[in-house]
């Protein structure tokens, strides 16, 4: 299928193709474990069951624009857009506060960089904020298996000063100072709630 973004440029989807052998799937794969996506998805499940939080990935709204029909098969769609720019990753509710956030992986070590974000992304970040909402990234360090939840106003902090000749990228160890660092478990698998509650708490000190 050929999926395309608003102003026409193709979308890359990952290949389907199997890994040409096991030996090869391990070196790809064996050390990886899972993405952040997943790794928030299966916490995002443990939540809900729980009645903690109902948290979901936002889908991407797309619009379908060639489908072919195959003698005895389903349909099966050709081309598709997505319909606009998407905003943010995950949104929900959690004790009452409505919560909004950004998931990045990088594979740096000493930098992150604001590249990785858009300018829609941040408008929506602000914007969420004004109406009280819990706006926040999780990031993670894949190589070094660490994981971080800044606030979005840290990060909108970032954006602004590269706009006006800034760095373009973000020091670690700037992370690590106006974040708050969490650990990988079982149950849920990344506990970002118990960050979430520490933003909670901290702007009602304020």
């Amino acid at each position: 299928m050929n999926l395309n973004y608003p102003d026409g440029r193709k979308f890359n989807q990952p290949s389907n193709k199997p890994a040409l052998s096991s030996t090869k799937k391990k070196i790809l794969f064996g050390d990886r474990g899972m993405t952040l996506e997943e790794e928030i998805n299966e916490s995002n499940k443990y939540y809900r069951s729980h009645d903690i939080a109902v948290i979901y990935k936002k889908p991407t709204p797309i619009q379908i624009v060639k489908v072919d029909y195959p003698k005895r098969s389903r349909a099966v769609i050709k081309e598709a857009y997505f319909r606009q720019a998407s905003t943010t990753d995950y949104n929900g509710i959690y004790n009452g506060y409505y919560v909004d956030f950004e998931a990045k992986e990088t594979k740096h070590k000493n930098t992150f960089p604001l590249k990785n974000f858009h300018q829609h992304q941040i408008d929506h970040l602000k914007a969420c904020q004004k109406q009280g909402g819990v706006c926040f990234v999780i990031i993670k360090y894949v190589l070094l298996k660490r994981y971080f939840i800044m606030p979005a106003q840290n990060l909108i902090t970032y954006w602004d000063n590269q706009n006006q000749d800034g760095a373009k990228s973000i020091q670690f160890k700037q992370i690590v100072d106006c974040s708050i660092e969490i650990n990988s478990s079982y149950n849920p698998t990344l506990p970002y709630i118990e960050a979430v509650q520490q933003l909670i708490d901290n702007e009602k000190e304020k």
